[in-house]
């Protein structure tokens, strides 16, 4: 029997191992040890019956009340656990009007271990291959829909974001951690834990989200799954079935493998975090991505609450516009997305940032009003929202010409959205070198222009393009002002050749290299004047070029070598062992036991 002061759970159905294991303060290895006690088998993941869940909390001596789920339930009392990541309450929004939503998830990881050809697998489309080298260069953005593993005719639907593995991309997976409910974290079986696996779990904790870590390409002869849980444990994410929090899920993108049930537990984490938002609302969001395209200035958002409307004034930072079209990732025209949607929206004014929060506003003055004040703030902040116009970088330029010795590398960077143009600009930065100095005069989003064309004249700097192209004209006035434009796919290539490019501003290092020595036996005059050295050849070779004369380990003369004979035949090289006859263009006062070193310059690019 219980004590009358036994501490109440009150929990919704169904009821989970973890969750119960979690109000009850133990761990769900031992809750599943007294499961089986009553011959129940379940795993971390699974639902119990209530009759089962109340034995087990009586054990522990705690008294569960089952508590009826009612349609549009939202009770929070005291002992109710904070869960998820329901969007923050405002003024607009009533515990009354939240609705579920979709979870948002972030697919995570290091680079080339399987991320979007795990959502390749998941959204039953070729992703990967539109990407260069099969690198993913963006954020994109998808939504799907599943069955409910409980409910097979109740299909849900899951919103996926798709963050670049490589480490220039930090910013971008950092955004897309902090507009996630969901983690899953990719690892590859037969590489395990690398580099930006790590770095891709600290913005996972950081943004305080569950972590669900899919274990791929098991099909991999040198698969490992046991050494992946084991590299993890030790960053704190202890396997559910080792008595931890995490779930695993092993698959194999390229097989489709385990794919279901990764999805399964995506929605089984969702039902946990019961995620809601009032979709009868303005809506509020961020920016996933931004660009520009043939119709002016493009940004992915995802609606984080509230219902985005074709026709909606938009306010991003200094941005602003009518939305004129809303745009799925299928490329279908909608009417309106609802929360954690996310859509490619058209009619802005400019360019936003990737990152910055959206919402929706009544009129175009007053988004025009605020978009104004935020750029008269960032402006007082030193911090423009676009990059400096040409008069003011020129200005600048010649303000900082200082000595004409210091090695100076200038770059305008273009690609075709914000996120890249960041990405590049950071890793850019990352180039230490006392040699050489970096300065990235400008970075824009589009295409290449001409006024792109006299700003690197008029500085003397490279052009960078990723993913963009050039417009007509410019490459006629780059070849007139000797400007060079480089067009890259691929983020490694682009910084490789930025570091040769500072490199090969700095002098050749001169090194000397002697090929040849040769000692002068006998000397032999000339009828028509001068002398010829009688040699034999003690090490290397001798070749035309550059020699010196040493006599008694003192330097005599340096000079090129004007003729090199074997007996009677003009010769270009003479072996070690070889007698050969040797003229000095110069000198002729040579002795016998004085050396002839042949010797070459070699010129070696300096590094940064």
């Amino acid at each position: 029997m219980l004590p009358d002061n036994a501490e109440i759970i009150t929990l919704k159905p169904p009821i989970f191992v973890r969750e119960l294991a979690e109000r009850m303060r133990i761990k769900p290895f031992q809750l599943i040890a007294d499961l089986i006690g009553f011959g129940v088998f379940a795993t971390v993941n699974q639902t119990i019956d209530e009759a089962v869940a109340v034995k087990a909390a009586a054990k522990h001596g705690f008294k569960l009340e089952p508590e009826k789920r009612k349609k549009e339930d939202a009770l929070v009392t005291k002992d109710t656990p904070k869960r998820g990541r329901t969007a923050d309450l405002d003024a607009e929004d009533k515990i009354e009007s939240l609705k579920p939503r979709p979870p948002v998830v972030t697919i995570m990881g290091h680079v080339d271990h399987g991320k979007t050809t795990l959502l390749d697998g998941i959204r039953k489309s070729n992703v990967a291959a539109g990407e260069a080298g099969g690198i993913t260069q963006h954020i994109g953005a998808y939504t799907i829909s599943f069955p409910h593993p409980e409910d097979r005719k109740r299909v849900q639907q899951i919103t996926f974001l798709d963050t670049p593995g490589h480490a220039a991309f930090s910013a971008m997976r950092a955004r897309g951690a902090n507009v996630t409910d969901i983690v899953v974290l990719v690892v590859a079986a037969n590489d395990g834990v690398m580099p930006q696996t790590l770095e891709a779990l600290n913005h996972a904790k950081a943004a305080g989200v569950p972590i669900i870590v899919a274990v791929n390409k098991i099909d991999h002869p040198n698969a490992n799954s046991l050494r992946v849980r084991q590299q993890l444990q030790d960053k704190g994410l202890t396997p559910d079935d080792w008595g931890g929090d995490t779930i695993y899920v092993e698959c194999s993108a390229l097989t489709k493998k385990g794919v279901d049930k990764l999805l399964e537990m995506i929605l089984f984490q969702a039902d946990m975090l019961e995620l809601k938002a009032n979709p009868n609302r303005k809506a509020k969001g961020n920016v996933v991505e931004s660009g520009k395209e043939p119709g002016g200035p493009v940004a992915t958002v995802l609606v984080r609450k509230g219902t985005l409307k074709l026709g909606n004034v938009v306010l991003c930072g200094a941005c602003f516009g009518k939305v004129k079209a809303l745009i799925s990732e299928e490329g279908d025209r909608l009417k309106e997305a609802g929360p954690s949607h996310a859509v490619k929206i058209l009619g802005l004014n400019a360019v936003p940032l990737a990152g910055d929060p959206f919402m929706v506003v009544d009129t175009m003055d007053e988004a025009r009003e605020s978009a104004e004040k935020c750029e008269i703030e960032a402006k007082l902040a030193g911090k423009p929202e676009e990059g400096p116009d040409r008069k003011s970088i020129l200005e600048w330029l010649n303000a900082k010409a200082g000595g004409a010795d210091e090695k100076i590398l200038r770059v305008i960077v273009k690609a075709d959205t914000q996120g890249s143009v960041e990405a590049i600009e950071s890793e850019l930065k990352k180039i230490e070198s006392e040699k050489v100095r970096l300065e990235i005069i400008h970075g824009a989003v589009g295409t290449v222009t001409t006024n792109d064309a006299a700003l690197a004249a008029a500085s003397k700097a490279i052009i960078l393009g990723f993913h963009t192209r050039i417009d007509s004209g410019v490459n006629e006035a780059a070849k007139r002002d000797g400007v060079a434009v480089k067009l890259y796919a691929i983020i490694y290539e682009l910084v490789d050749e930025v570091k040769e490019a500072m490199a090969g501003l700095l002098p050749p290092i001169l090194k000397e290299n002697v090929t040849g020595v040769a000692e002068v036996r006998k000397i032999f005059e000339l009828s028509k004047g001068g002398s010829v050295a009688g040699c034999v050849v003690a090490s290397g070779r001798i070749v035309k070029g550059k020699v010196r004369i040493m006599r008694r380990k003192s330097l005599l003369y340096e000079g090129i070598l004007q003729t090199l004979r074997r007996f009677q035949d003009e010769v270009n090289e003479v072996r070690a062992g070889m007698e050969c006859g040797i003229r000095v263009d110069g000198f002729d006062d040579f002795k016998e036991g004085d050396t002839v070193e042949c010797y070459m310059i070699e010129k070696i690019p300096q590094k940064i």
